[in-house]
């Protein structure tokens, strides 16, 4: 097993008087079941007062919680998913359209399922490159994130694709409902991303950080919020999020970077409104050009129709 990790977490503005175990749920995209767990056995502290899974947490309070171990290296868990949308299938690849609320791979507090365990599962082959818990994960979507994702079966596969992404040859457009309208309607951010330099579980545009380019264009405007296309041309964890949160336009939903949760709580949306709905890339093995799309989840879609209701 992989060491635990200690964690302080700073709650922000938009989670003020949540419970604690949603709270810590939302910020850390686990199950409130493995907080709650976690707070029963005294692993979450504020002040090193030992809290209760019904307490309110304050916008000023940090929290360290203990987060439990991944499985050991080498080891591969098959966590079946219902109805695993695979979109393309061949020897050298397969393309699955991510449902919400699934891990890319196993992380440190992660016990729920995950893409490489659900392809597993599913008796698919996968790559054994890269580190024993990700195999063939070319590239990551967020927990809270939807959309396309596309793992390696076999080795040809695995490292042509982590080349394209490399060489930013791979071509992703995201989809994104973000607060406010934004002005200009059509932009690039161009802001180095990196850890927080307080809080570990977050991202944030800082001097030193790494190069991270979003261009963006406006889809559709509504009363409060704007529906974003965004293509990224780097990929850092986060980046949508940490970018348009910068702008000072979060992604409604996205408690953690400043969404506000009364908008969220009206659009019905308990995530960031984030979804991968295009992907582009050469196949492996011909270079041929590959081109994916995929509609959005009944989540996004409902939020929409909440939105079209609001603006008669």
């Amino acid at each position: 097993m992989s060491e635990r990790q200690l964690r302080t977490i700073s709650i922000p503005e938009g989670l003020n008087q949540e419970r604690v175990d949603a709270a810590l749920s939302r910020l850390l995209g686990l199950s409130r079941n493995v907080i709650v767990g976690l707070i029963e056995s005294g692993e979450v502290t504020i002040d090193g007062k030992a809290v209760g899974k019904s307490d309110r947490v304050n916008s000023d309070d940090q929290l360290e919680i203990l987060l439990p171990a991944t499985k050991k290296e080498g080891e591969l868990v098959a966590t079946p998913i219902d109805g695993l949308d695979v979109v393309y299938d061949d020897e050298y690849l397969i393309v699955i359209n991510k449902p919400v609320g699934i891990a890319a791979h196993p992380s440190p507090g992660w016990q729920g399922a995950t893409v490489v365990g659900a392809i597993f599962a599913a008796g698919y082959q996968l790559a054994t490159s890269g580190a024993a818990e990700r195999q063939g994960v070319v590239h990551r979507l967020d927990v809270g994130t939807s959309g396309l994702m596309v793992v390696a079966k076999n080795e040809i596969a695995y490292s042509n694709l982590k080349d394209q992404f490399r060489n930013r040859t791979v071509a992703k457009v995201y989809h994104a409902l973000a607060q406010g309208h934004l002005d200009p309607t059509v932009g690039t951010i161009d802001a180095p991303i990196d850890r927080h330099p307080r809080e570990d579980y977050r991202f944030a545009v800082v001097a030193n950080g790494k190069p991270s380019i979003t261009h963006y264009k406006t889809l559709e405007v509504f009363p409060a919020v704007t529906l974003l296309e965004i293509e990224l041309e780097t990929g850092r964890t986060h980046q949508i999020r940490v970018h348009l949160s910068a702008l000072h336009h979060p992604l409604v939903g996205d408690l953690t970077y400043g969404s506000d949760p009364a908008l969220a709580k009206r659009l019905e949306i308990s995530r960031p409104w984030l979804h991968a709905k295009q992907l582009a890339f050469n196949h492996p093995a011909d270079s041929r050009r590959l081109a994916f799309s995929c509609e959005y989840p009944a989540d996004l879609t409902r939020s929409l129709e909440v939105l079209s209701d609001i603006s008669r």
